[in-house]
This record gives C-alpha cells, sequence and structure tokens, in this order.
C-alpha cells in the first residue's frame, strides 16, 4: 500500500523536495510503499554550504544551550513513536520487537551522548619545571558526512546523530536507499524541536554520481559510515582530496568457538537467537560457529530445536518472529551460498528453502548447515542473511588459528565454563569485541572493529572523542 504523506529531504531546516523520486519497496509484501527524493547536485551544495555555516554558530553554543534542544528532539520523536515504527516496520520488515529496539537505540544515543559530552576530559599536563599552565581542550571536530545502512536505519541514525549534536558538530545524513523513509520523518521533527537550521541535514538518492561530492567536497572534516567493507574502502578512497578523519564501521565474519566444557542449550540459545535476529542481516551476526567434535552433535540438535520455535512474519504478532531479508537479489545470494556448500558436502539441518507461507515477501527460512569446512565460500564471505554454517574443531590452538583466518574483526563469541579458557580466547581472537558466554552490546560500550572491519568506535565515550579535535594549550605563568 502507497503512503499518503509525502516525503521530504531536510537542507539548512527546510523540506526540500525535487522535480524526481525513486520508490521504497516493502520486504514483506513487495509492494512500492513510498517514494523518497532524489537529491540534484544543487542540494548536494546547498547541504555542504548550510552545514559549514551552522557549525560556526552551534560549535560555539555552549552544552548548557545544545542540550534541552537535543534531549526536546528525544522526547518529541517519542510522542511520534507509532508513526515512526510503522514507517520503519514497512521499509524494512521486521518484526515489532526488532523495530522497536531499533527506534529505542535512537533516543538512548541521544540522551547517552548528552551526558556523556559533559564528561569529557579536558586535563591539565604537570610542567617539570612550574613555568607553564599546560590544558587540554576539546573542540568540534567541523562537518561531518555521514551515511547510513539499511539494517537497522534508526540505530545507526543514532549513532551517527548522538555523538555529532553533543560535540557541537554539524552534519549531513545520507541514509540507505532502500529504508529511507523512518529517517526523513525523524529528520522532519528536528525542526520542530527548535534545533537550529542547517546543523542536521538528511538528504537521500540514488546516484553515486550526485551524491559524490559529498565525499569529495573539502567542507567535511569527517567521514562516518555504517555499510560493508567494499562501499567502505570506496567511499573513503572518494573523500581522500584532501585529509579527513574517518570513523566506519564496516563488514564482519565473526566467528563463535563452543567449548567442550561450554554449558551446551545455554549456548545454543544464545547463538541461535543472534543468529537469527533481524533475519542474520546483522554486521555481528555469528557466521562460522566453531564447535568442539565431542559436543557437536548435542550442539546440532539443540541449535535445531531452538531454530524451530522461530515464526516467520513482520509487524506485530506472537511468539519469537523473523522478518523477510530485505531484497529478492540478497535471498538469491544467500540461497547460492547454502547450494554451494551443499554441493561441498555441507548438509541442511532445517531449513535452506523459500517458505510456502508467508506466500509473498522476501523471506528465507532459518536455516543450519552441518558438516561445514572453514575453505567453503559461505564461511569466507559475509552471509548477511539467516543462515548458520556449524563447523568441528578438536584442536584449542587450531580452533583460534581458524577464527582469525578471515580479513575481518568485528565481533565473536566464545563459550566454555572454563575462566582461563575463556579469557585466553579473548585475548587471542582478533576481533574489535568478544563476548564470552553471553552476548551483549550497549550504547556504553564501544563498537569497532579491526583489520577490515573498520576504523574507529560507535557507541561509548570513545565514539564521542572521534568527533572532537585534541588541542594543547601551554601558557606561560612564571617567566
Amino acid at each position: 500500500m502507497m503512503t499518503k504523506k509525502p516525503f521530504s529531504m531536510l537542507i539548512n531546516g527546510k523540506p526540500i523536495t525535487t522535480g524526481k523520486t525513486f520508490p521504497v519497496t516493502n520486504p514483506a509484501t513487495e509492494e512500492v510503499i513510498g517514494e523518497a527524493p532524489e537529491v540534484d547536485a544543487a542540494n548536494i551544495q546547498l547541504a555542504l554550504t548550510s552545514a559549514r555555516v551552522a557549525f560556526k554558530t552551534w560549535s560555539r553554543m555552549p552544552l548548557s544551550q545544545r542540550q534541552p534542544l537535543i534531549l526536546g528532539y528525544a522526547k518529541r520523536l517519542e510522542q511520534h513513536r507509532d508513526e515512526i515504527l510503522d514507517l520503519l516496520i514497512a521499509e524494512t520488515g521486521k518484526p515489532l520487537d526488532n523495530a522497536e529496539y531499533d527506534f529505542g537505540m535512537l533516543i538512548t544515543c541521544l540522551r547517552f551522548f548528552c551526558e556523556e559530552a559533559a564528561r569529557i576530559d579536558q586535563p591539565v599536563i604537570p610542567d617539570p619545571d612550574g613555568r607553564f599552565l599546560h590544558y587540554i581542550q576539546r573542540q568540534p571536530l567541523g562537518v561531518v558526512v555521514g551515511y547510513l545502512a539499511w539494517n537497522f536505519p534508526l540505530l545507526n541514525l543514532g549513532y551517527k546523530l548522538g555523538p555529532v549534536l553533543a560535540s557541537g558538530c554539524t552534519a549531513i545524513i545520507k541514509p540507505s536507499q532502500l529504508t529511507p523513509l523512518a529517517t526523513l520523518r525523524c529528520a522532519e521533527l528536528l525542526v520542530e524541536s527548535g534545533v537550529p537550521d542547517g546543523v542536521v541535514n538528511v538528504i537521500s538518492g540514488t546516484d553515486y554520481d550526485v551524491t559524490g561530492p559529498l565525499l569529495e567536497s573539502d567542507i567535511p572534516s569527517m567521514f562516518t559510515m555504517i555499510g560493508s567493507t567494499r562501499a567502505g574502502v570506496g567511499a573513503m578512497r572518494s573523500s581522500c582530496t584532501n585529509v579527513k578523519h574517518f570513523s566506519v564501521e564496516l563488514g564482519g565474519n565473526a566467528p563463535v568457538v563452543v567449548y567442550d566444557d561450554a554449558d551446551i542449550q545455554a549456548a545454543a540459545t544464545s547463538v541461535v537467537d543472534l543468529k537469527f535476529a533481524n533475519t542474520g542481516q546483522v554486521c555481528v551476526s555469528p557466521n562460522r560457529c566453531f564447535v568442539h567434535e565431542s559436543v557437536y552433535e548435542s550442539f546440532i540438535e539443540a541449535a535445531k530445536q531452538h531454530a524451530s520455535g522461530i515464526t516467520l512474519g513482520a509487524g506485530r504478532g506472537e511468539g519469537r518472529r523473523m522478518g523477510p531479508m530485505l531484497t529478492a537479489k540478497d535471498r538469491g545470494r544467500v540461497l547460492e551460498l547454502v547450494e554451494l556448500a551443499e554441493q561441498q558436502g555441507a548438509s541442511i539441518v532445517c531449513g535452506g528453502k523459500i517458505p510456502s507461507q508467508p506466500a509473498t515477501g522476501f523471506y528465507l527460512e532459518p536455516t543450519i548447515l552441518r558438516d561445514v569446512r572453514p575453505d567453503m565460500r559461505l564461511t569466507c564471505d559475509e552471509i548477511f542473511g539467516p543462515v548458520l554454517p556449524v563447523i568441528r574443531f578438536t584442536d584449542e590452538d587450531d580452533v583460534i588459528a581458524m577464527a582469525n583466518d578471515t580479513e575481518y574483526g568485528l565481533a565473536a563469541y566464545v563459550y566454555t565454563t572454563n575462566l582461563s579458557r575463556g579469557l585466553r580466547a579473548a585475548a587471542d581472537i582478533e576481533a574489535g569485541s568478544v563476548c564470552v558466554n553471553e552476548v551483549h552490546y550497549a550504547v556504553q560500550l564501544p563498537h569497532g572493529g579491526v583489520k577490515q572491519s573498520g576504523v574507529g568506535n560507535d557507541c561509548s565515550r570513545y565514539s564521542l572523542q572521534e568527533y572532537l579535535t585534541l588541542k594543547r594549550v601551554s601558557v606561560l605563568i612564571s617567566p
């Protein structure tokens, strides 16, 4: 069903439309639900100029004055919660609980970074001769260009908008062309909340030749994004027309290591819940599940039983639900990986096909594969879909080497009742975050990767620091 509401971009505090639009499709119904404006070259330049002009005043505004505006925006978003959730569900196909988490993280990030900005450390550095007063100033970096991923549109918006606003930076935000609608609606509420014109500009578009100047311009001081490694490397390359700061969270190939002393039922439940959350379309989703041979069969059975309780469906409904994949192309890509793995000797434990019900939508059954080898293509690629490959291991040292045998290093998971073994694995696995025995992510905790999974961090005080310069000031006090 097409939405009645027209959507517009936000540039310099004004709603902006152009002569062209592009369709947005509901992956659960395969229907076009709305049209988003296609940005043009003139409006790209207007967004850049507006952000630069707004930075002059916003960056000098004390936190005591910025904070009420940011918190007021969070409150305004909450007042429109149901409307925004409906848009989010329509463009992503998320079940309600997943959409509520996505939206809730936007609010959480805005409030957290407001509080964290008041705690920014600006220390005095002792002078050995006592002649100088040395101190550190943290100041807003400048204009930030942020590209958002489609899998968690509003969480991603919070990861970028929270530190931008709290630090005193200004921004041009570009949501994914696949899921722009909820973000565009959130942008409208910035104006109603009193955030000054030009502080946040939100554009939408599909033509990279048109949006390219966002990256190539010398106005932005920073480029930040959440997306694939290929897209991130390309965007950073385009940005290197001058010196810029980068904070990018890119692809993952997360390993799980289940040792022989693990609580198998708890491990299987934890891994299955994370794997099929958001239909496996999560950068930290388990991509390679290494299970000790002595507990392999019991893990497979426990994982199969827990996965069997998942119901397919979008929006509101009962039970543990999993929505569709975002596009038919993505579903086809994942099915090809499963078929190739079967040809190479893997076996399907459950799933592995398009369901008969729901009859429409880009659904794929929750899939578990056994007898998978580390050299198969689906363990080398980021699956980004509802497929859990389970791999046997026998040697403790070998499994760490296998876990690290990837160009990615975003997240990893370890299950063991031996504390020393868990700590050793956490130290040796090459990843930006390692969770032992339970999955845990929170805005207070840094989230970033190593190797080809990115640079910089989202969330935590470390993220806020990325948006601030570090200036050393030395004042002569005793000639």
